[in-house]
C-alpha cells in the first residue's frame, strides 16, 4: 500500500509504505497518471479501500490528511474501465475536498472556499507561495498551511512546497506532527520560505496511571515513565529488573549475586516500613512475576511514587505502583512481523586475589606460630625454603608438593581455585518473534521469546532458562463494545549450585589457599578428586527450580455515550512451582591428603511442589467531558482479589538410585509438610480530574479498602489522596519567555495510602498474622525408643491491629527551556507511616516469648528527586542526548516503644535514623610508648573492657567517657554509650543514573552510569580481615602490623585469631568500609539500514547492534567484592561483565 495519511499537530502521521521517487519519476505526465483506466466495484466500503485500489492497479501514490479527510466514511462505486480522475471526480464529490497531480502522487486537499465577489474583498486577497522545511532544508511532506479566522487551508506537497489564496494582512499558521507550530504574518508578501523546528517537548506525552492514561502535562503527582526503547533498548538481560535499575530517580534495585535467573530486589523513596516489603508491579492492572516477562514484550513502565498516584491502589501500594503495559499492534496495519536476537558472552567482572603461596608463608611467620609451626604441623621456615627452591626449579617438584622425612606435607605450587571452577566464558541468548496487525475493528497480537544463560561455572549446572509465549487479540463488535483476551504463558528452569562439602562452593572457594591442591590424588589404587569447589559443581548435583505462570485476562470495553467508556476485567493466573534438591553421595581427597572423605554422610532426596491460583475482578467507568474551557474526567470502579495456595515439601534419605532419585526410590528416614495459604482483597475507587484552559488543575484520588490479612473488626480502611498543580508557562505574563521557558508547572500533592504487608522471617507475607500457630516437630529426646511429637510454642498475636498508615507530601516542579530541549523535574516529598506493627510494651524475660504486635511505632522519611533531560539536533546528520537523575533519602523513627533507649541489631528506638551505624572510634594503634617497662599500660591510656593484656600493633580506641582507663559501650542505650557514637550509616545516599547517547544517520552510540555518592558499611565478608585461623589471606590483607611494618593498614595478627584478635574487631571508624560506586552500566552502538537496503533483502527495517553490558565499577572495596553484595556478608557468585551482538528485523 502506498498511501500517506498525513497529519498535523495532536495526530499522528501514517505511513503505510513508501515509494518515494524524486528525481527520473517526477517527470512523468500527470496527465498520463490521471487517464490510466482502473476498474473499481464496491458496495459500502471505506474510502480507505477506493484509494488502495487505485494504486494497485496505477503506479500512483495517494496523499491525505487524516486530520481532516474521513477515509472510514462509506461509499459505494461501480466503475468499469474508468480513468482515475473520473473515479475520483465522482467518489470526492460532496465530501468538500478535492485533488491535485504532483507527478505520479495524487494529494487530496480541502475545497478552496469561495469568496463573496466585492471589490473590496479583491483589494485584499493575495496569492501566495512558500516551502516549508526542517531545520536542515529537509522538505516537511504534508505540513498543514493555514489562514487563521478562516477556511482557507492547504498541505504541502512533495517538495514541501504550497500556493493559496489570502489576505494581504491576514496571519498563516503552520502545524506538521513532531514539530512546533508557527505562526507567520503574511504582510503583503507573496514568497515565504518557512523552517519548523523539531517538537522536543514531552508535554503530549500519555502515561500511564492507575486504571487509565494521563497526558504528562496534565499529571499532578509524582509518577516516572520509563523510556523502554532506550532502556531496554538492545541491552543482554534476561529481565525487566536490570534494565530499570538508575534510570528512575527513586527506583532502587539491587541484585545480590550475578547467578543467571536470580531475582532483584525493589525500593521506591526509601524505607516504608521497618517490617519490610515491596513495590506492587502491575502487568496490564493485575499482580505479576515482572522476572517471567520477556522485555521484548513491553509497551510501557510507570513508577507511581507518591499517594497521589498510587492512593487509587490502596492496600498494596504503600511501597509504590510499577505499572507495565505490554504491547498490543495496531488497527488498520498489515501483519508486521518482528524478530529480535541477542548473543552475549559473558565474564565475572571481578575476583578476589588470593595470596600467593609465598606471600602466604611470609605472612604466616609475623603472627607467633608457637615453635615456627603452622596450625596443620608444618614447619614455616622449612615451608618458606621448599616454596623458594620450588619457584626458582619447579621441575624438581613436578606434583607442586614433597612430603619431608616425618611424613609432614608441603604445597608450593600456586593454584586458582576461581579459575577450576570457571569455564573461560558463560553464554546467554534472547530471541523473540512477534506478529501484529489488525484491521478496521480488529488489532492483535502473538509472540514468542526464549531466554538461556548458561552461567560461568564449569558443567551445564549453573543456567538459566525461560520461554514466553503471549497472544492478544482485540475486536470491535461494533461502535460501542469491544472485546479483548490477553493470555500469556512464561516456563522458566533455574539450576542453581549449592552442595559444597565443609564450607559450600563459594565459601570453600574463598577459604581454600592458593597453594591448595586441586589435581585428583591416588589412594589405595583409586583415584580420587581433591576437595575443591570444581569437584563440588562437577559431582555435586543442582537445585532444580521449575515456575510455571499462565495467564488469562478478558477484557470487555462499552462506550454508550461520548466521553464514557465502561471497563471489565477479569484474570486468572495460575502459577506453579517445583523445587527439587538431591544431595548425592561422592568422595574426594581431603585437605592436605588426610585420607577419603565423604560429602555427606547420607543422600537426600527433597521436593517442593506448589501451586497458586489468582483471580481478579476489576470494574471501571471513565468518563471524560469538557464544558468551555472546563475539562472534567472522572473515573469509579471496583476491585476484589482472591488467591489460593497450596505447597508440599517432602524429603526422604539414602536414595538408591543416583541416576533416577525419587522419593519412592529411597529407604531413610522420610519427612512431610504441607502448607495452604489464602487471602483476600476487595476495594472500591474513584479518581476525579479537573483542569481549567490548560493552566489549573485538581485530582481527587481516594479508594475503600479491605483485606483478609487483619482481624475481623479491623480490615477497612479509607485512603484519599489530592493533588493540585499550576501551568505557569501557560499564563500571558508569561508569553515573552517562551522562547527561553517553554515550560514550568508546579504540582502539589498530599495523600494517604495502607500497608497490608507482614513478611514472616523467609521474606513471605503472613496471610494470618492474628492467628497463634503451633507447628508439630519432632524432639531431640526420645520416648519409648523414638522421637516424640510435640507443638512449638504459639507467638504472642493481638487480635486489635489493623494498617499501617502511609502519608505523603510532595512538593514538585516540571519545567522545560529552549522549546523544552532541555527539560526535567524536581520533587521534594514527606512520608509518614503511622501505626507500625512491632512490639506493644515490654515483657518480662521469664515469659519466654516476645510481645504481641500492636500498631505502635511510627517512621518518616523524607527526600528529593531531580531529573534532567538534554536533547538537540546539530543537522540533519547529527542528533545527540544526555540525561541525569539524582535522588536522595532518609528515614527516622518517630515513636517506637523502647524507653531505654537500647542499642542492638533490628532494634529501635525514637530519633534513630534507619541504617545507623554505633562503633568505636579509631584513635590508632598501640605503640611501645603507651606502655611501662613491666609491659602495663601508662596512665591515660585505655584498653577494651574485657581484654587481658594489649601488645603494640593491637587497636587503640578513642575515649569519649569518664572512665579514662576502658573503652566499653557503657550500658548499651543512646542515653549512655559509653565511648560508642555513631560512626556511619548504611543507607545508600544520593543514587545517580547518566545516559548519553549521539546519532549520525543509521549509527547509535549510548552510554549508561549510575551509581551511589555516599555509603557506609561495616563488612563481614571473607576479605575483611587477614586470618590467623587456616584458609585464605588475599592481597589486600597482607598489609598488617608488625615491628617492621607500623605504619600498616591492619593490626597485628595473632595465631588462631587469639589474644586480642576480637577486640581489634569491633567496629570502628577506621575499617568502616566506603561503599560508594560509579558503574559503567551499558555502552552500545547500533546501525539501522537504509529502507532501500533493507528492502532488497526483503525487510522493511534492520538493525545491527553490539552492546557491553557491566562493564567496570570503580569503588573503594578489594578486588572482587561489589557493593551490592555486602548485605549478604559473605563473596558469593560473582557479577557478569557481558560483551552481546544481536539483529532486529522487521518485515
Amino acid at each position: 500500500m502506498k498511501l500517506y495519511k498525513l497529519s498535523g499537530k495532536n495526530y499522528l502521521v501514517k505511513i503505510h509504505k513508501i515509494y518515494i521517487l524524486l528525481f527520473a519519476l517526477c517527470f512523468c505526465s500527470s496527465v498520463f497518471g490521471q487517464s490510466q483506466q482502473i476498474t473499481v466495484s464496491m458496495k459500502n466500503q471505506p474510502l480507505l479501500k477506493v484509494f488502495e485500489s487505485i494504486e494497485a492497479q496505477t503506479d500512483l501514490s495517494i496523499a491525505y490528511n487524516q486530520t481532516k479527510l474521513n477515509v472510514k466514511q462509506k461509499v459505494s462505486v461501480d466503475f468499469n474501465q474508468q480513468t482515475v480522475s473520473s473515479v475520483l471526480n465522482s467518489i470526492l464529490k460532496g465530501t468538500g475536498f478535492t485533488y491535485r497531480m504532483e507527478g505520479k502522487h495524487i494529494i487530496i486537499v480541502p475545497v478552496q472556499p469561495k469568496e463573496e465577489p466585492s471589490s473590496n474583498n479583491k483589494s485584499k486577497n493575495i496569492s501566495i507561495r512558500g516551502t516549508v522545511t526542517d531545520i536542515q532544508g529537509e522538505p516537511l511532506i504534508g505540513a498543514n498551511v493555514l489562514v487563521e479566522g478562516s477556511k482557507q487551508a492547504t498541505i504541502t506537497n512533495f517538495n514541501g512546497e504550497f500556493s493559496l489564496e489570502v489576505p494581504a494582512n491576514g496571519k498563516l499558521r503552520i502545524t506538521y506532527i513532531g514539530y512546533t507550530t508557527q505562526e507567520v504574518p503574511v504582510k503583503n508578501q507573496t514568497s515565504f520560505n518557512i523552517q519548523l523546528q523539531e517538537d522536543t517537548q514531552t508535554m503530549e506525552e500519555v502515561v500511564v496511571i492507575g486504571f487509565g492514561t494521563q497526558k504528562k502535562v496534565n499529571m499532578t503527582g509524582a509518577v516516572g515513565a520509563v523510556n523502554v526503547k532506550e532502556s531496554l533498548g538492545d541491552r543482554p538481560i534476561t529481565n525487566v529488573s536490570a534494565a530499570l535499575q538508575g534510570v528512575v530517580p527513586g527506583l532502587k534495585i539491587e541484585s545480590a549475586t550475578g547467578a543467571p535467573g536470580d531475582d532483584m530486589t525493589y525500593n521506591i523513596r526509601g524505607t516504608t516500613s521497618i517490617n519490610g516489603g515491596e513495590p506492587l508491579v502491575l502487568v496490564n492492572n493485575v499482580p505479576m512475576d515482572i522476572n517471567m516477562i520477556d522485555p521484548q514484550d513491553i509497551e510501557t513502565v510507570s513508577i507511581l511514587k507518591d499517594a497521589a498516584s498510587a492512593a487509587i491502589y490502596g492496600a498494596r501500594a504503600a511501597f509504590g505502583v510499577i505499572l507495565i503495559t505490554t504491547k498490543q499492534g495496531k488497527k488498520d496495519m498489515a501483519p508486521k512481523f518482528n524478530y529480535n536476537n541477542n548473543f552475549s558472552f559473558s565474564k565475572a567482572l571481578e575476583l578476589p586475589q588470593k595470596a600467593s603461596p609465598l606471600e602466604s608463608v611470609l605472612a604466616y611467620k609475623e603472627m607467633g606460630w608457637a615453635n615456627d609451626t603452622y596450625v596443620d604441623g608444618k614447619n614455616i621456615t622449612q615451608w618458606e625454603s621448599y616454596i623458594r627452591d620450588y619457584q626458582s626449579d619447579p621441575s624438581k617438584y613436578p606434583n607442586g608438593y614433597i612430603f619431608d622425612d616425618k611424613g609432614n606435607l608441603f604445597l608450593m605450587r600456586e593454584n586458582d581455585m576461581f579459575a577450576d571452577m570457571m569455564d573461560d566464558f558463560g553464554f546467554m541468548q534472547n530471541h523473540s518473534f512477534s506478529v501484529s496487525g489488525g484491521s478496521e475493528r480488529t488489532n492483535y497480537r502473538l509472540s514468542l521469546g526464549y531466554t538461556g544463560e548458561d552461567g560461568i561455572l564449569i558443567t551445564d549446572k549453573d543456567k538459566y532458562n525461560r520461554i514466553n509465549m503471549s497472544s492478544f487479540l482485540s475486536v470491535d463488535v461494533n461502535k460501542w463494545l469491544t472485546t479483548q483476551l490477553d493470555i500469556r504463558y512464561a516456563n522458566s528452569t533455574q539450576n542453581k549450585v549449592e552442595q559444597g562439602g565443609r564450607n559450600g562452593v563459594w565459601g570453600s572457594a574463598m577459604a581454600l589457599p592458593s597453594y591448595h591442591n586441586i589435581l585428583p590424588y591416588e589412594q589405595d589404587g583409586v583415584v580420587y578428586p581433591a576437595e575443591t569447589s570444581a569437584t563440588y559443581v562437577r559431582y555435586g548435583e543442582p537445585r532444580v527450580i521449575k515456575k510455571n505462570d499462565l495467564r488469562t485476562l478478558g477484557r470487555v470495553i462499552i462506550s454508550p455515550l461520548k466521553g464514557l467508556k465502561i471497563t471489565g476485567e477479569y484474570t486468572f493466573n495460575r502459577t506453579t512451582e517445583y523445587n527439587r534438591m538431591y544431595i548425592n553421595k561422592y568422595q574426594y581427597i581431603g585437605f592436605n591428603f588426610t585420607g577419603v572423605m565423604n560429602n555427606v554422610e547420607n543422600s537426600s532426596y527433597a521436593l517442593t511442589q506448589g501451586f497458586t491460583n489468582y483471580n481478579a475482578v476489576n470494574v471501571f467507568a471513565n468518563y471524560d467531558f469538557s464544558i468551555g474551557k472546563h475539562d472534567i474526567a472522572i473515573m469509579g470502579g471496583y476491585n476484589q482479589e482472591e488467591s489460593h495456595k497450596e505447597s508440599q515439601w517432602s524429603k526422604r534419605t539414602d536414595v538408591l538410585l543416583e541416576n533416577l532419585p525419587s522419593l519412592s526410590g529411597s529407604t531413610g528416614t522420610a519427612s512431610v509438610s504441607d502448607s495452604f495459604d489464602e487471602y483476600a482483597i476487595r476495594g472500591l475507587f474513584y479518581r476525579v480530574n479537573y483542569a481549567y484552559a490548560g493552566k489549573y488543575m485538581l485530582e481527587a484520588n481516594g479508594r475503600y479498602d479491605g483485606t483478609s490479612r487483619f482481624p475481623k473488626n479491623n480490615r477497612f480502611g479509607f485512603f484519599p489522596s489530592f493533588s493540585a498543580g499550576w501551568r505557569i508557562s501557560e499564563e500571558a505574563f508569561m508569553e515573552k519567555t517562551r522562547d527561553i521557558l517553554s515550560n514550568l508547572k508546579l504540582r502539589a500533592s498530599w495523600g494517604s495510602i495502607g500497608n497490608q504487608i507482614i513478611l514472616k522471617s523467609d521474606n513471605t507475607p503472613d496471610n494470618y498474622p492474628y492467628i497463634p500457630s503451633m507447628a508439630p516437630y519432632l524432639t531431640t529426646w526420645l520416648v519409648d525408643g523414638q522421637k516424640a511429637t510435640t507443638l512449638g510454642v504459639p507467638a504472642m498475636v493481638s487480635n486489635n491491629f489493623s494498617w499501617e498508615k502511609v502519608y505523603t507530601l510532595d512538593f514538585g516542579v516540571d519545567f522545560g527551556f529552549f522549546n523544552n530541549r532541555l527539560n526535567g523535574t524536581f520533587d521534594w516529598y514527606r512520608r509518614d507511616t503511622k501505626g507500625m506493627l512491632a512490639p506493644g510494651m515490654d515483657l518480662p524475660w521469664v515469659i519466654g516469648a516476645t510481645a504481641a504486635k500492636q500498631n505502635a511505632a511510627d517512621l518518616k522519611t523524607y527526600g528529593w528527586e531531580l531529573e534532567l533531560n538534554w536533547r538537540d539536533r546539530i543537522n540533519k546528520d547529527w542528533s545527540y542526548r544526555i540525561g541525569f537523575n539524582l535522588y536522595d533519602s532518609q528515614s527516622e523513627i518517630t515513636k517506637y516503644n523502647n524507653e531505654t533507649n537500647l542499642l542492638g541489631d533490628k532494634i529501635y528506638r525514637k530519633g534513630m535514623k534507619m541504617g545507623e551505624i554505633w562503633g568505636y572510634v579509631t584513635d590508632r594503634f598501640y605503640t611501645v610508648d603507651d606502655f611501662n617497662e613491666d609491659g602495663t599500660l601508662k596512665a591515660g591510656i585505655p584498653k577494651p573492657k574485657g581484654a587481658g593484656t594489649v601488645y603494640p600493633g593491637d587497636i587503640l580506641y578513642k575515649n569519649f567517657d569518664d572512665d579514662t582507663e576502658t573503652i566499653w559501650s557503657g550500658e548499651g542505650t543512646a542515653d549512655n554509650p559509653g565511648d560508642q557514637r555513631i560512626i556511619g550509616n548504611s543507607t545508600p545516599r544520593f543514587h545517580y543514573g547518566i545516559t548519553a547517547g549521539v546519532s549520525w544517520k543509521g549509527f547509535d552510540l549510548s552510554i549508561f552510569l549510575r551509581g551511589v555518592g555516599k555509603r557506609d558499611y561495616w563488612r563481614t565478608d571473607q576479605i575483611a580481615w587477614p586470618t590467623g585461623n587456616w584458609g585464605s589471606l588475599f592481597k589486600e590483607t597482607l598489609d598488617f602490623w608488625t615491628p617492621e611494618n607500623t605504619n600498616a593498614h591492619f593490626p597485628r595478627v595473632y595465631a588462631n585469631d587469639a589474644v586480642n584478635t576480637s577486640y581489634n574487631r569491633w567496629k570502628q571508624t577506621k575499617y568502616l568500609a566506603d561503599a560508594s560506586y560509579l558503574k559503567l552500566q551499558n555502552i552500545t552502538l547500533s546501525y539501522t539500514l537504509p529502507k532501500t537496503w533493507s528492502q532488497r533483502i526483503y525487510f522493511d527495517e534492520m538493525k545491527v547492534f553490539f552492546s557491553g553490558e557491566n562493564l567496570y565499577t570503580w569503588d573503594h572495596l578489594p578486588e572482587g567484592l561489589e557493593t551490592d553484595m555486602l548485605k549478604k556478608g559473605y563473596w558469593e557468585y560473582p557479577f557478569m561483565r557481558k560483551f552481546s551482538l544481536g539483529i532486529n528485523v522487521t518485515f
